[in-house]
């Protein structure tokens, strides 16, 4: 549990912040499966893995459809790693599907089928890190947790720090903002969580924020300060045509539609390049996404 700390920002300001943010969240947020009150704690589980890197609307109907065939971790559990790999379709960054499958085991295993409520239990879960034990435990469990995404760092980069973007990786200054920001009590410092978050998802993006509509403006160190451009390291982009990760998903593609062993030729048609096509499997391998069950031959994982 997070304890209260002081704050740079008076009193009276940050209790307004949190009124404010709260206020437009409760009259904005989206409609979204795993934030309505029959939502299970796997479910919300299920979900943050889900959105890590990955949009709303692509995560949607794989949410959907993971939890019409796996509504508890103990059925995911007794499915093998390589069902989740095929399931997980093309969200992208599969390891997570994996992850997910083995947090799954440990909460069959070790918590009686039932995602724990600590937040050190969820941290102890294999695949879950310090955002993701956060997240459940602040959404499933309505506890008080310092969140931290992407959208959030933004958020208070701009509205609180004063610059356009956070630092690429976070920083321990970001932290104790996000600590020192959050309001007292538990049910309260939660809907806080997802709401900077929704703030941050809708209206203060990336590019083409819509400070217009940002019921922070009048707040906003950053629109105070002349919205001052980024001078940090070049942000980079991500670019995906051409690279390994294209071709790990081509061949991943061809497994996961198999159902069965793939010979090596058949991986051989996806990809033109055969050095890049052979570090990509591989790398496959080494993840543990892809088994070899003889020369030549590979499967998901069993």
């Amino acid at each position: 549990m997070v304890t209260a700390s002081s704050t740079a920002l008076p009193a009276a300001a940050v209790s307004r912040l949190h009124r404010t943010v709260i206020d437009w969240y409760r009259a904005n947020a989206r409609d979204l499966p795993w934030r309505t009150a029959d939502a299970s704690p796997w479910a919300v589980m299920v979900s943050e893995f889900m959105l890590q890197q990955t949009p709303v609307k692509r995560v949607l109907p794989a949410y959907a459809a993971w939890l019409e065939r796996w509504p508890t971790p103990a059925a995911l559990a007794a499915d093998a790693p390589g069902e989740a790999v095929r399931m997980w379709g093309r969200l992208g960054y599969p390891r997570r599907a994996l992850r997910l499958h083995a947090a799954a085991a440990a909460i069959t295993e070790e918590h009686g089928g039932e995602v724990p409520t600590d937040h050190a239990q969820l941290l102890a879960l294999p695949g879950v890190g310090e955002y993701t034990a956060a997240a459940v435990a602040s959404f499933a469990f309505r506890q008080r947790h310092a969140v931290l995404d992407t959208n959030v760092r933004r958020v208070f980069a701009r509205a609180v720090t004063g610059v356009e973007y956070p630092a690429q990786a976070t920083t321990a200054a970001e932290r104790r903002t996000a600590v020192e920001l959050l309001p007292a009590r538990e049910e309260t410092a939660a809907t806080w969580a997802v709401a900077v978050m929704e703030l941050g998802a809708l209206v203060c993006t990336a590019r083409g924020p819509e400070c217009g509509a940002c019921p922070l403006r009048a707040e906003c160190a950053w629109q105070r300060a002349g919205c001052p451009p980024y001078e940090g390291p070049a942000r980079r982009g991500q670019t995906y045509e051409g690279t390994d990760r294209q071709v790990r998903g081509k061949l991943l593609a061809v497994l996961r539609d198999a159902h069965g062993e793939v010979e090596q030729a058949r991986l051989d048609e996806v990809w033109h390049e055969p050095v890049q096509r052979a570090r990509a499997l591989d790398g496959l391998v080494a993840d543990g996404l892809v088994e070899p069950v003889g020369p030549g031959v590979y499967r998901l994982p069993v």
